[in-house]
């Protein structure tokens, strides 16, 4: 499993795991505790790297879209 680019505090240090009966994917940050839900349901082409790899976060504030390509956030 790789390390990403946390969108909250840009270290590398943001990697994920599959969350019990939901299925869903949990992204946690090992720097900054940053914790985020994806929806793979949304994932789409980035227009930045244009690579599929662009699908939705939701955290306890916010819910927005993220490359894990290229770690571009963009709004919904």
């Amino acid at each position: 499993m790789a390390l990403q680019i946390c969108p909250k505090c840009k270290e590398n240090s943001f990697t994920w795991f599959i969350g019990g009966k939901s299925h869903l994917t949990n992204w946690s940050c090992f720097n900054c505790d940053y914790e985020a839900k994806e929806n793979e349901s949304d994932e789409c082409i980035c227009e930045n790297c244009e690579k599929k790899t662009k699908t939705k976060l939701k955290d306890k504030e916010t819910e927005y879209w993220w490359c894990s390509n290229c770690s571009t956030i963009s709004d919904l």
